[in-house]
């Protein structure tokens, strides 16, 4: 399976994508996460779903937004180029996949900044090549493994969290899912577009180089449930047995 998320807030954008490919009872590493940057432009891309749709489909988007990159100057632009490569695998593959019984279920998350963008922008894709922007109102994007994530993004995380606290979401939401599932795990790849900063960062992080922060979080919250105000229950306790 697979878990990547994208977050935009107001200081920029962030990428976190596990690299974890299951296939019977084996696994390899490969990355789900796609970049470019040169001078003044910038995207991301990652993906869910079958790797042979995916592997055929970036490969044609990546010689088409090279190819076109003057035509390409909003990020929405390339949005549409991904959504229409992604078409162009459909109608070459789809109908063996089917007989196959194999669905044809990628979904993409696209970052970054063009020329003509007047900030970061994030687009959700889907397999029929269609798209959502992000707002200030949904800032965030999950494919794949996204039932675990949720909760602790949706509480705690707005347009407005500074960038270095989104960064530390995305990864608790990364590090919630890995606990839960066999399928997602370390290396993460992740990439930061800091707007102030007016830079772009790419990194690979295996599970020796985050250890620290995943225990830290356990002990915290268990000794935040050790403070948990249980006193509202208290006549539970109090009750008579029945």
């Amino acid at each position: 399976m697979t878990f990547c998320v994208g977050l935009r807030v107001r200081e920029g954008l962030i990428a976190l994508g596990d690299t974890r490919i299951v296939k019977g009872d084996e696994h390899v590493v490969k990355s789900k996460l796609s970049f470019s940057t040169k001078e003044t432009r910038h995207w991301w891309l990652m993906t869910s779903g079958l790797r042979s749709i995916r592997d055929k489909a970036v490969l044609y988007f990546e010689q088409e937004s090279e190819l076109e990159a003057q035509k390409h100057t909003n990020l929405f632009s390339l949005a549409n180029c991904f959504g229409e490569q992604l078409r162009r695998v459909r109608s070459e593959d789809g109908s063996s996949l089917a007989a196959s019984n194999y669905a044809f279920n990628l979904h993409a998350i696209l970052g970054g900044q063009l020329e003509n963008d007047s900030s970061p922008k994030m687009f959700y894709i889907y397999p029929e090549g269609n798209w959502i922007d992000s707002s200030e109102e949904s800032p965030y994007f999950i494919i794949g493994r996204t039932h675990y994530a949720k909760p602790i993004l949706d509480r705690l995380l707005c347009f407005e969290t500074p960038i270095r606290s989104a960064l530390a979401l995305a990864y608790l939401a990364f590090d919630a899912t890995r606990s839960s599932v066999t399928d997602v795990d370390f290396p993460v790849d992740m990439i930061l577009s800091n707007s102030v900063q007016s830079r772009t960062s790419f990194q690979r992080f295996h599970e020796k180089d985050l250890s620290s922060i995943s225990s830290w979080w356990n002990h915290e919250l268990a000794s935040l449930l050790l403070r948990f105000p249980t006193q509202p229950f208290d006549s539970l306790f109090e009750a008579k047995s029945f």
